[in-house]
């Protein structure tokens, strides 16, 4: 299998790289270098540029505002803009329910939500896990029983990422509660402004506020907000949750936290000697590099296997790559927190204005320790790396 970038494709990367230099907003893309938080105007601006550029949602079908290239070039498209680096669209929307919808939704709902999903007109967020239905998802209890052209929906969703800002929720609930419980679930779109909708934020140990539990209480949601058959939504969830596994994978954001090891690393030093010159401390870095060579290559294989597949299939090699993206991530934060030493200690509330002041230690350092503590959550999201393993040992292993 020829792994390499044919001509066309290397021109169509120094055209993508070129619009990202020159059309992202620098206060947006030093927040990103600087491990800060992104604002909600900050990803809407964004997303808009590239919705008017016609490259929000590039992997839709063209009809809906997608662009009509194979897999290589979205995967270039990915790339580059994760090494930028650039925010990337709205993942609730442009990579979850979105896809959803247009594969098993009606014409209706295609023609009400696509369009304001590419231009994020509408906010998006998820509604799949509970407090004791994470990984194992299909136990959820959040239910919805139907009365005339309504369902009524009582429960509780946890980790509900951004929902603070978010105007619609996806969300599974159960509508039969005496099926087998994979079989029993439906996939339903609410408006968070119906009256029952309650939103409370839970504060993260990087001291974030970026999850929240929603509660739902007798919430009226039209039938014709249901995706899909009736009890059939763990299927579109496993679609779902197949696209979120290979955007987690996120190459390109390692390779550009790589290279700020590498800078970060130079400037400190141990002893008499720049930092990046440590044996010890250069063998962890080649380790992480090494891994991240075999990711991507294995993310090649995919993307060049993606003709063959099967439409609306979830691909089980997604869980690998969510293995291991999610293990480099974290390793690259390890080795962050290795260049910060004893700079990670105080604990420096961000502003949106930027980090409180004084800062104790390089202005840099700020970022590094919340940033490594948020980042364990990347190998329980999307289904947690045991669960990928058991998905893995079935589909692929034939275990």
């Amino acid at each position: 299998m020829d792994l390499r970038f044919t001509p066309e494709e290397i021109a169509f990367r120094d055209e993508v790289r070129a619009f990202f230099r020159s059309a992202l907003p620098e206060r947006i893309r030093a927040k990103l270098i600087e491990g800060r938080h992104l604002s909600k105007d900050d990803i809407v601006t964004w997303q808009r540029i590239l919705n008017a550029k016609g490259w929000a949602v590039p992997h839709w079908p063209v009809e809906w505002g997608g662009t009509g290239w194979d897999p290589v070039r979205q995967y270039i498209f990915l790339d580059e803009m994760q090494q930028t680096p650039a925010p990337s669209p709205l993942q609730f929307g442009v990579y979850m329910v979105g896809p959803v919808i247009y594969t098993f939704g009606t014409e209706e709902q295609k023609r009400r939500f696509l369009p304001r999903i590419a231009n994020l007109d509408d906010w998006w967020c998820q509604g799949f896990s509970e407090p004791g239905s994470g990984s194992d998802l299909a136990s959820l209890k959040t239910s919805a029983r139907r009365e005339g052209d309504h369902y009524i929906v009582n429960g509780q969703k946890t980790w509900t990422t951004l929902a603070q800002h978010a105007d619609w929720i996806f969300c599974l609930v159960r509508t039969n509660p005496s099926a087998k419980k994979q079989e029993g679930i439906s996939f339903l779109l609410i408006d968070m402004r119906s009256p029952g909708v309650t939103v409370r934020p839970i504060q993260t140990i990087d001291g974030g506020r970026e999850v929240n539990e929603v509660f739902f209480d007798e919430v009226r949601v039209p039938v014709e907000n249901r995706v899909g058959e009736e009890n059939k939504g763990w299927d579109y969830a496993k679609f779902l949750l197949g696209n979120e596994r290979v955007g987690i994978a996120r190459v390109g954001v390692s390779k550009e936290r790589l290279r700020r090891i590498r800078e970060l690393a130079a400037m400190e030093r141990e002893g008499d000697v720049p930092l990046i010159e440590v044996p010890r401390f250069r063998e962890k870095l080649a380790a992480v590099e090494v891994e991240l060579k075999a990711l991507e290559m294995t993310q090649l294989r995919v993307v060049a296997a993606e003709r063959r597949r099967e439409k609306g299939r979830p691909d089980p090699a997604s869980s690998i790559l969510k293995i291991k993206g999610s293990e480099i991530q974290q390793a690259t934060t390890e080795l962050l927190m290795e260049i910060v030493g004893p700079y990670a200690l105080p604990y420096q509330e961000e502003r949106e204005d930027g980090w409180n002041e004084p800062p104790i230690g390089p202005e840099w350092a700020a970022s590094v320790a919340p940033t490594y503590f948020n980042w364990r959550k990347i190998s329980i999201y999307g289904g947690s790396n045991e669960i990928q393993k058991n998905i893995i040992a079935k589909a692929i292993l034939g275990l």
